[in-house]
């Protein structure tokens, strides 16, 4: 395996970037980074499991490369408020 500059995200992350990425496509329209990202984090504090929250914390802590930056602000949110 050729190393690169970013790691590949584990067997675990790779779904969930993929996830919270897709959230935050649709969550969009609340028009700038802040709000949609309140709007993001909100939907991971209702519907994703513990599990899947440490897991994309994580992520972000380690590399987040793969997060689109109102993915990385909705995660900061989550971080902030445990």
């Amino acid at each position: 395996m050729e190393n690169s500059q970013h790691a590949e995200p584990s067997n675990k992350a790779a779904p969930l970037i993929k996830m919270i990425n897709e959230i935050t496509a649709n969550n969009l329209y609340h028009g700038d980074t802040d709000a949609t990202a309140k709007a993001v984090a909100t939907h991971l504090t209702k519907f994703w499991a513990r599990s899947m929250k440490k897991d994309i914390i994580r992520y972000q802590l380690e590399d987040g490369s793969g997060l689109s930056a109102p993915s990385k602000r909705a995660v900061e949110m989550l971080i902030e408020s445990s």
